[in-house]
């Protein structure tokens, strides 16, 4: 890594270190009388994941107490952030905290238009108060993501905790380096509920996570309702791997999921994956089968077997029904279609098939994202192409990549060995798989997107994503035991500038996270690379 980039990683812990000397300081300035105990100190303003932009630390702190009011401006915008923030803090810290449009001092929430980007916020704590700054509402909600971080790991509880509530003085001012910072959650090889999914839009939140891409159909199971199509749930859904019972989400279940995700500032990807992964849907409807015979429902693991036929044209008819159902209900730019594994269709089939199959995605309102095979074929003008690639992958399937990124294709980042959250941290992980082989915590963070794929222009980069693929994975705390700590790391990679980066200050601030996940309920992997606290 380069001297540069330790440099200012190590400069931003030095911020850290003078906000925690300051936060030892009672938030009326008054250093404590003869031998009492000093005041807890409060979390360094540099100890946040993702690492902010800019901190500047300095002053003295501010305490949140029971007479602390959030004060926003008349925006409906700013006033649904400030409940948010509300429902976080009013459990633990049992203060009534109400939302007002008047006073001075609190927590103050301000949308200034035309400032810090889309997503971009400034916090400002001092002892009379904080006040976070954004243009536009997703930044006010990143910002108050900082904030939790900023108080102690015990507001996450919910029941009374003892406090005292100090956010260390200073300034933080911050913005994304990249656009897209995903998270994908297989629902098809495992059926996870509406209010497992929201427990992990929750999760992502936390990281300033902005895309939920959900993996709705494989071999293994159909999870989304089609009405032009009603066997796709109620026979492809009715299953999954190991022979469980599987399930669907209705209409109403994925809008829940959609506005839930929204009110978290995220976008929903849904994914239809084709023309492989595509047993449940074969086994749905004969007509879709070259042969015109159903195959039985898949519960096993392989991959690569099925393929909807290329040559048929009502195969284009599912496909346009399928797309026009999921845009209308997905009020999100994005509609992926997978592409990976096909290796049951033949490559000018490929082809034909993703030559007929963009433009219907076009048609209703969405951009295309595709497994980077898509690459192999022709990328529809604005496609996006998701990477999932090794850096053992060979030097010829990059360079298709890279040449596609320098014809305007952008790229999602997925290395399978770094950032496929269900790959084991090592061989003893009773969870997951090993394909891609082991992936610690060190080596899913110490990569960087911008000069991952040879010749790929930086500028191609669109950003990162975590997939989470569910063979192996069945329960919530299945989800979390995989995802933490990794995904924190990778929603650094996408959030905090290049410069930031550096494995020695980021496993310190990893650490620290831990309490707050004790408090959150979410079990992660403690490995041995990280300093974790005493329990």
């Amino acid at each position: 890594m380069p001297r540069t980039s330790r440099a200012l990683g190590s400069l931003l812990l030095v911020a850290a270190a003078g906000a925690f000397a300051v936060g030892a300081t009672p938030a009326g300035g008054a250093a404590p009388a003869g031998g009492a105990a000093p005041a807890p100190a409060a979390t360094p303003l540099g100890q946040v994941v993702p690492a902010p932009a800019s901190v500047q630390a300095g002053g003295n702190p501010y305490r949140v107490t029971a007479g602390t009011r959030i004060r926003v401006d008349g925006s409906p915008e700013a006033r649904r952030v400030g409940e948010y923030l509300a429902d976080v803090l009013r459990p633990s810290t049992g203060y009534r905290l109400p939302l007002t449009t008047q006073g001075k001092g609190g927590i103050r929430l301000r949308l200034a238009k035309g400032s810090y980007g889309a997503e971009g916020y400034r916090l400002d704590s001092a002892a009379s108060g904080v006040t976070i700054t954004a243009g536009e509402p997703a930044g006010l909600f990143h910002g108050v993501q900082t904030l939790r971080q900023l108080l102690p790991a015990a507001v996450e509880r919910k029941s009374v905790q003892p406090g005292p509530w100090l956010v260390a003085g200073g300034t933080i001012e911050d913005s994304p380096r990249y656009a897209y910072r995903g998270a994908m959650l297989d629902v098809s090889r495992h059926f996870f509920t509406v209010a497992q999914v929201k427990r992990y839009i929750d999760e992502l939140a936390l990281y300033k996570i902005n895309e939920l891409h959900l993996h709705l159909s494989d071999d293994q199971g159909w999870r989304i309702a089609v009405d032009s199509w009603p066997r796709l749930a109620a026979h492809g859904g009715s299953t999954q791997v190991g022979g469980g019972t599987g399930g669907h989400y209705t209409k109403a279940d994925y809008r829940e999921i959609v506005r839930y995700a929204a009110s978290r500032h995220l976008e929903v990807v849904p994914e239809i994956d084709m023309p492989g992964h595509t047993n449940a849907a074969l086994s749905s409807y004969a007509e879709l089968n070259c042969d015109g015979a159903a195959p039985p429902l898949y519960t096993g693991t392989q991959v690569g077997f099925s393929s909807l036929c290329v040559s048929k044209e009502i195969t284009y008819d599912f496909v346009d029904d399928v797309v026009r159902e999921l845009a209308a209900l997905t009020p999100g730019r994005y509609l992926h279609i997978g592409g990976d594994e096909a290796h049951s269709t033949s490559h000018d089939d490929y082809v034909k098939f993703m030559d007929r199959v963009q433009p219907v995605v076009a048609k209703y309102g969405k951009t295309v994202i595709g497994w980077h095979q898509l690459t192999g074929a022709t990328p529809a003008k604005g496609a996006l192409a998701q990477y999932w690639g090794l850096d053992s992958t060979s030097a010829a399937e990059k360079a298709q990549v890279a040449r596609a990124a320098q014809n305007g294709t952008g790229l999602i980042l997925s290395p399978a060995d770094r950032v496929y959250l269900d790959m084991k941290y090592t061989k003893d992980t009773p969870l997951g798989l090993a394909w891609a082989g082991y992936v610690e915590v060190r080596r899913s963070y110490d990569w960087d997107p911008g000069g991952y794929v040879p010749g790929a222009p930086a500028s191609a980069i669109r950003g990162v994503e975590a997939p989470l693929w569910s063979e192996t994975l069945s329960t919530s705390a299945d989800i979390d035991a995989m995802a933490f700590p990794r995904l924190p790391g990778v929603a650094e990679l996408g959030w905090s500038p290049a410069a930031t980066h550096d494995w020695d200050t980021y496993r310190t601030r990893l650490a620290a996270q831990a309490p707050r996940w004790d408090a959150l309920g979410i079990g992660y992997h403690r490995s041995p690379q990280v300093p974790w606290p005493a329990r």
